[in-house]
């Protein structure tokens, strides 16, 4: 909305090329404003060494304990399916309605172990690059990884 003065001098166009924009700084934005700042308090920060060991104990713990969780009741879904798919394929076989070639299935999954032997000799440099950022971290942040495997296993067992 035009003010008086802006009116009164020809300004109100939308397309005048006087128009002053504000440039935001994106990355100084974000770090003044950042979510675990307002969470955690101003003095903390994303790198895990500004938290007290008690507070990454329970950070890695409860996330831990979430995953952990989260893993039991997707893997007890996931074994059911499985576990469940297999009595009705052996059922059908004793049945008769399905007639499985062993001998075939044998030699295909040696098959397969061949393979996947090969592959995994070849293994991509992205994932090598994966493990060692990631055992980096683990060193680095003992007391989180810590409290993660803590609360992982936690999760597990509830």
């Amino acid at each position: 909305m035009a003010t008086a003065e802006q009116r009164e001098a020809g300004q109100d166009d939308p397309e005048s090329e006087d128009e002053v924009y504000e440039v935001v700084d994106l990355t100084e934005y974000a770090r003044r404003h950042q979510w675990w700042s307002r969470v955690f308090g101003n003095n903390s920060g994303p790198i895990a060494e500004k938290y007290s060991v008690a507070t990454q104990l329970m950070m890695g713990g409860v996330t831990g304990w979430c995953a952990g969780y989260v893993f039991q009741r997707v893997g007890k879904i996931a074994a059911t399916a499985i576990g469940g798919g297999f009595l009705l394929l052996q059922i059908a076989n004793h049945s008769g309605y399905v007639q499985v070639d062993w001998k075939k299935v044998e030699k295909d999954v040696n098959k397969a172990k061949k393979h996947l032997k090969k592959k995994a000799n070849k293994a991509a440099p992205e994932i090598n690059t994966f493990i060692e950022e990631a055992t980096d971290f683990i060193k680095r942040n003992i007391v989180l990884s810590s409290g993660f495997v803590g609360g992982f296993f936690l999760g597990l067992a509830s």
